[in-house]
């Protein structure tokens, strides 16, 4: 079960891409993949997000079969060494697929099942989990002036328009988990305005995933590189937490998971 009043998830991220804006290249290749994977598990995750396609601001975009080479085979050997739920952070029906055949359990779509026509129904037929986020454009363009009427609204809404497309598509609503889209087409006041009233997202009827680690507008805050944006990444975690977040997506597992331990107890 994914919403647990009691309990936060942590989902941690295993980017088998060159170019991530913060651990890209690290465990780009398999073995280095699994190996990271199993120490996140140790240090508590309860979900691997794998992503073979970086969507940091201007990231180029990669064919299916680049996307396919680089993820299958970290599912594949993951599934055969842990039976922790598996995520796979794409946007392409058939790494969807493919992925969900190699034994994912979850589709993390940035598009909100969107940019591929075939996703909707290639998840509702494999009877997967699916996060749905919000994102203003394509990450090529997602920060070139982003504007909204009230972002917290325009937000709410786009989220549930696009969960009733996903129960109209055959996916379970149990199987349906939301997330604002931190960063995504978003400015720094936008950011911040979607964590000061994150309670209005988490009560929207699904759970909440929010994303926050490491991410470009703690460095406008804190005028600091990515690899010094841990505290802030602990803070806000900690204000997802509180504001009804029922999944935290993570670099650092282990500071994520003592964080939830302890935010949790706040608001119980």
């Amino acid at each position: 079960m994914i919403h647990q009043a009691d309990r936060v998830l942590i989902m941690g991220i295993l980017n088998v891409t060159p170019d991530s804006f913060y651990d890209g290249g690290r465990a780009y290749e398999t073995d280095a993949a699994i190996d990271k994977a199993l120490a996140m598990i140790e240090q508590g995750a309860d979900i691997i997000d794998i992503g073979g396609e970086s969507s940091r601001p201007g990231a180029d975009a990669i064919s299916v079969e680049q996307e396919l080479d680089r993820v299958i085979p970290v599912v594949r050997r993951l599934r055969a060494k842990s039976s922790i739920l598996i995520s796979v952070d794409t946007t392409k029906a058939a790494v969807a697929r493919a992925s969900l055949d190699a034994g994912a359990d979850l589709v993390n779509d940035i598009s909100a099942l969107r940019f591929d026509p075939a996703m909707a129904s290639t998840i509702a037929q494999a009877q997967a989990m699916v996060v749905l986020m919000h994102m203003q454009g394509t990450p090529q363009t997602m920060q070139q002036a982003p504007v909204y009427q009230d972002v917290v609204t325009d937000v709410c809404a786009f989220l549930m328009e696009r969960a009733q497309f996903a129960l109209d598509a055959g996916i379970a609503r149990d199987h349906i988990i939301v997330d604002p889209g931190i960063g995504f087409g978003k400015r720094l006041e936008h950011n911040l305005e979607l964590l000061r009233q994150l309670p209005k997202l988490a009560s929207c009827g699904y759970p909440l995933l929010v994303g926050l680690s490491r991410k470009s507008f703690l460095g406008q805050i804190l005028d600091l590189p990515a690899s010094e944006r841990l505290e802030g990444t602990i803070v806000l975690n900690a204000v997802a937490i509180l504001g009804g977040a029922s999944i935290i997506r993570v670099h650092d597992v282990k500071e994520g998971r003592r964080t939830a331990d302890v935010a949790v107890r706040l608001r119980t």
